[in-house]
């Protein structure tokens, strides 16, 4: 097979590596934001563990102050984790998807505004971008060449007025289990100790655990998020012992009130 003589190999090698190279930054993009996305589940995380521990923690050191039962200790404990587990997933499962679908009504109306009324539309484009910093002028010419390629149009007067993505998901599984995930593993934690010590001795020992827990928990908190570690894990420590010790005061105390 002859090549044609117009064949320019240099400029055919200069053309395929340009290629792959934008086909390398479009996966680039796209891998920033799919880690973007997973570390955006730190509230998942953070919210699901402290919870996972904090409530089979009141639960279960309640129990064991008012029965010292080995045995209606670790039930109770298991019974909430997994009851917990379950409505949290669930909960934030629902509640995800009635957010998003909120949002993608405020996206269809802001579709059908753009539609209906361009002009308008235009004019508070052209106003964000002066609130941003941008001078007048060039606020309207970027606004004016943007407004040629109507998609990337909508969808930056979409982030920009809304703060919304253009198309919001609405199915967010990865975050119910997530959060579902951290409760469960979360609240093994507190009652590891009753498996294996009497309630005496267990209950220093599990109070001990969930200490190390909030500490870590702070830790990857800090790290995630790219904070003081010090303070993120103070700041968990602090909210961790105030609430587990309403829930052990509330479980031991309840019950002595009603006579139980």
């Amino acid at each position: 097979m002859s090549l044609s003589p117009d064949f320019d190999a240099a400029q055919y090698k200069k053309q395929a590596a340009a290629e792959a190279d934008e086909k390398e930054q479009i996966e680039h993009i796209q891998n920033e934001k799919d880690r973007v996305a997973r570390l955006g589940r730190i509230r998942q995380i953070v919210f699901g563990s402290l919870d996972g521990l904090l409530v089979p923690l009141g639960v279960i050191s309640g129990v064991a102050g008012g029965t010292a039962n080995t045995k209606a200790v670790i039930i109770a404990g298991l019974a909430e984790a997994f009851a917990g587990a379950l409505s949290m997933g669930a909960g934030e499962f629902i509640s995800g998807k009635s957010e998003a679908q909120v949002q993608q009504a405020e996206v269809a109306d802001e579709l059908h505004q753009l539609k209906t009324n361009p002009k308008k539309e235009f004019k508070e484009f052209v106003l964000i971008l002066e609130n941003e910093g941008v001078k007048s002028e060039d606020a309207k010419v970027i606004a004016q060449y943007l407004h040629k390629y109507p998609q990337s149009y909508a969808k930056t007067m979409i982030e920009k007025e809304l703060g919304l993505d253009m198309e919001p998901e609405t199915v967010k599984l990865g975050e119910s289990l997530t959060m579902g995930l951290s409760y469960i593993l979360a609240s093994i934690v507190p009652l590891i100790a009753y498996f294996f010590l009497p309630v005496e001795a267990a209950f220093p020992v599990s109070l001990g655990l969930s200490f190390v827990f909030l500490v870590a928990l702070g830790f990857l908190r800090g790290n995630l998020a790219r904070t003081n570690i010090l303070i993120s894990s103070l700041e968990i420590v602090l909210v961790g012992t105030v609430s587990g010790l309403g829930g052990y005061i509330l479980g031991n105390w309840l019950p002595k009130l009603f006579g139980l």
